[in-house]
């Protein structure tokens, strides 16, 4: 039997226009649904994509982008500058090293929380943990900064702790190069670890209670049962929030970065993030540093799709 929307009574198929048209008749409401979110990302996502065109120009707000002079012979003047710049090997380091440190520090800890919460049986105690976990990732970024300078500082109560273990220093711990990484890790799985889990948490529930039973039937023991029932059941949205994550390793944001960095750790906390803030915005050099950003976004973009590649090939599973 024919298709209506693909084929005439007749067998024949439908030309492009006419299927179109015959499936939004059919489907109008779903369409003017989605029209307001088309136009979000038309206005906010795709429109703005215009603007990357000022890395290849020597921008003047007067003239505006079209008008602007190539930066160069071939546009890429501002890029070259940046790769053959004092700052490049430092500010890329730094970037990679406090993402990965985060991948491989920070990544787990939801996961894990979510995994130690499906665990509790008591309702109340659960939920009580659970807001308590929530409540810092609403706190503002500059209270938690404020906090975190207060903390380790000469007498805060994180220096205290450490000198009664034995640590013999009594500087702000702010001030000390190595110690930055840790701080900068160790407040953002407190702020977002407990935020973080909730998606964990819901695939969790969608586990089929009936395997844990045959689990126990076969004669699993929790620990059994949490790693051949409940890893597998969560292993694709790992896997897909794994992807994402690779996705943002050259996203590391500079509002942190600059609300704790000073002179005494610049060169391990300056980030590609906050270097494009302090050229684009306290500078007024908007063509480099947008060149900076988009090399940013090159980067991420492409991890996302060989991470993506390799994870099909490894597990099967993917963004798409």
């Amino acid at each position: 039997m024919p298709n209506p929307l693909l084929n005439t009574p007749q067998g024949k198929p439908l030309s492009l226009g006419t299927r179109i048209t015959r499936d939004f008749k059919q489907y109008a409401g779903a369409y003017v649904m989605v029209l307001p979110v088309l136009a979000f990302f038309i206005i906010f996502s795709y429109k703005p994509m215009l603007g990357a065109l000022i890395a290849f120009k020597n921008f003047s707000p007067r003239l505006g982008i079209f008008r602007s002079s190539w930066a160069g012979s071939y546009g890429f003047e501002h890029f070259l500058n940046f790769f053959n710049s004092y700052y490049f090997w430092r500010l890329l380091r730094n970037t990679v090293t406090i993402s990965f440190a985060g991948l491989i520090f920070g990544f787990p800890v939801p996961i894990v929380f979510a995994l130690m919460i499906n665990e509790v049986k008591n309702a109340k105690f659960k939920k009580s943990v659970q807001t308590i976990s929530y409540m810092p990732h609403f706190i503002s970024l500059v209270v938690v900064c404020s906090m975190i300078r207060l903390f380790v500082s000469e007498d805060g109560f994180i220096v205290y702790i450490m000198q009664q273990l034995g640590y013999t220093g009594s500087q702000n711990l702010l001030n000390v190069q190595n110690a930055f990484v840790p701080i900068y890790i160790l407040s953002d799985v407190w702020q977002n670890a407990g935020w973080n889990s909730i998606i964990y948490l819901a695939a969790l529930s969608a586990i089929d209670l009936e395997l844990y039973e045959a689990a126990r039937i076969d004669g699993a023991n929790r620990w059994r049962q949490t790693v051949h029932v409940t890893l597998p059941g969560i292993t694709g949205t790992i896997i897909l929030l794994l992807i994402l994550r690779i996705g943002q390793v050259m996203s590391v944001g500079h509002e942190k970065i600059i609300l704790l960095y000073n002179d005494f750790i610049m060169e391990r906390a300056d980030v590609i993030s906050s270097y494009v803030y302090r050229r684009g915005l306290v500078n007024g050099d908007w063509s480099f540093s947008t060149a900076v950003g988009l090399f940013n976004s090159v980067i991420n973009f492409t991890l996302v799709i060989m991470a993506n590649r390799l994870s099909n090939k490894v597990t099967g599973m993917g963004l798409w």
